[in-house]
């Protein structure tokens, strides 16, 4: 199949004239928001003790894709804390466990999804969840297994807005498209390193959450076994890299009722420095740039928005 291709699973624009109404609908914001090394570089570099990385961050956007829930079950007091700390109109995606999308040996229990269910229900009751991300490995290839395994989840959270990610080819094929779209699931449209296997840029959307997630392209780090989490993610996007992403972005605007845009290279503040150009881009006009940023990535000058940015009292030029 070639690239930007989608096949009868999956509903894709042909591309044509840009209108502003088609973001309208587009939510932009971070992977993830706790880490120290954007301290000076998206976060101040000397932040009081009772600074809040969330509430800062939800100043410059209106989303987030909340990483811990992959990691461990989320927790309600957590999750009503996080609305507290962010204004109404601010949406939370949340990845699904690992343990319903890498642990496959073996079946989850009632008693499991009931639990990552109640840790995200404050936010669900609240109007505020965007998306919940299933998050598959490459090696989760196209099978009847893994459509098996869709189905399950679909069984189990069906009742939430999924959408899936899968990073091999395989999944690009009729049957499969179909599984995702016949399951409800969403289907997250990726940014990666290139490779044979890899599924390149698309524009495919599945069902009415549109959803994009850019993880970088550095291929060296990527593909190493012995590359770390930053070393995977350390990439700063160029401007003709972004540029390719705002035309599909509109696409997948078009052709869903809601989109969601996350920056996955989160190494040394990078992720929110091309939220910050994406959002900008989208929007058709300059947006707010905390201080550090501007510190740390002088090319965010020109989509600065004069006067200093939320919660802060000047903006070095």
């Amino acid at each position: 199949m070639l690239r930007g291709e989608a096949g009868e699973g999956a509903r894709r624009m042909v591309p044509g004239e840009r209108k502003s109404e088609a973001a309208e609908n587009v939510r932009v914001g971070t992977s993830g928001w706790s880490y120290p090394d954007w301290q000076g570089r998206f976060y101040p570099a000397e932040k009081p003790s009772s600074f809040d990385d969330l509430a800062y961050l939800a100043r410059s956007f209106d989303c987030v894709e909340v990483n811990s829930s992959f990691y461990r079950p989320p927790n309600p007091r957590h999750a009503a804390s996080w609305l507290r700390r962010t204004p109404p109109s601010f949406e939370f995606a949340f990845k699904l466990h690992q343990r319903f999308t890498h642990e496959r040996q073996r079946p989850w229990t009632r008693d499991e999804v009931d639990e990552y269910k109640r840790g995200i229900e404050p936010v669900r009751e609240a109007g505020r969840l965007g998306a919940i991300l299933v998050q598959f490995p490459w090696s989760f290839r196209a099978d009847a297994d893994a459509f098996r395994h869709l189905e399950t989840v679909r069984h189990d959270f069906g009742d939430l807005p999924l959408v899936v990610e899968v990073r091999h080819v395989s999944w690009l094929g009729e049957e499969a498209l179909a599984a995702v779209r016949d399951g409800g699931f969403g289907f997250a449209d990726i940014d990666q390193p290139a490779g044979r296997s890899a599924i390149p840029p698309m524009s495919l959307v599945t069902g009415p959450v549109g959803y994009v997630r850019l993880h970088g392209r550095n291929r060296e780090a990527w593909f190493s076994k012995d590359a770390d989490r930053d070393s995977r993610y350390d990439y700063l996007y160029r401007e003709e890299e972004l540029e390719e992403w705002i035309g599909r972005i509109h696409e997948i605007a078009r052709a869903s009722e809601r989109t969601y845009v996350f920056t996955n290279n989160h190494y040394r503040g990078q992720a929110p420095a091309n939220a910050l150009q994406i959002l900008s881009k989208l929007r058709g006009r300059r947006v707010p740039v905390p201080i550090a940023m501007l510190e740390a990535f002088p090319f965010l000058q020109a989509i600065a928005a004069e006067g200093p940015a939320p919660g802060e009292q000047g903006r070095l030029f």
